[in-house]
């Protein structure tokens, strides 16, 4: 009996989370420093505020290091267990889904429930910024299952 071959999910999504987070922390906190992880909870215009919040920024993107490693084990293991590669549509797709995920997980808890900074703390965060953010997140999981999608249409098509 054939066994059936699948590409896996896992590994588009965990990555996709981790490069988000990495575009959000190197471009937003870094480049930009339009705010830092915690920048609405404590003010990084005192230098100790400003060590805290590199280092609260730090450990963010050990956490984003963490999901991108996880990512690639899982692709490790997926290879080793004989699944399919993915189509770059289907993959493509879900690091989109992973990152649109990201962000309206990081916009809902961060910016509105716990408030610990908003996408523009610089500017006095206002709350457009944050919807903004919001809805391109949503963009991206949409287009993204699209192209998931569509991705996993076209091998199920070439097995046939």
């Amino acid at each position: 009996m054939a066994k059936t071959q699948r590409r896996s999910v896992l590994p588009g999504l965990l990555l996709g989370l981790g490069f988000g987070g990495f575009v959000d922390g190197i471009v937003l906190h870094e480049i930009l420093q339009w705010h830092h992880m915690i920048s609405g909870a404590e003010s990084p215009e005192t230098l100790a505020g400003l060590k805290l919040n590199v280092v609260a920024d730090g450990f963010f993107h050990v956490a984003t290091w963490w999901l991108v490693m996880a990512g690639s084990i899982a692709t490790l293991v997926s290879w080793r267990k004989g699944r399919l590669a993915p189509t770059w549509s289907f993959h493509f797709g879900l690091l989109l889904v992973g990152w649109g995920v990201f962000n309206v997980v990081e916009g809902v808890v961060n910016q509105q429930i716990l408030g610990v900074h908003h996408v523009r703390d610089d500017l006095g965060a206002p709350v457009a910024w944050d919807i903004g953010f919001l809805v391109s997140g949503v963009l991206m999981i949409v287009l993204g299952y699209g192209l998931y999608r569509r991705g996993s249409r076209r091998r199920a098509e070439t097995l046939h």
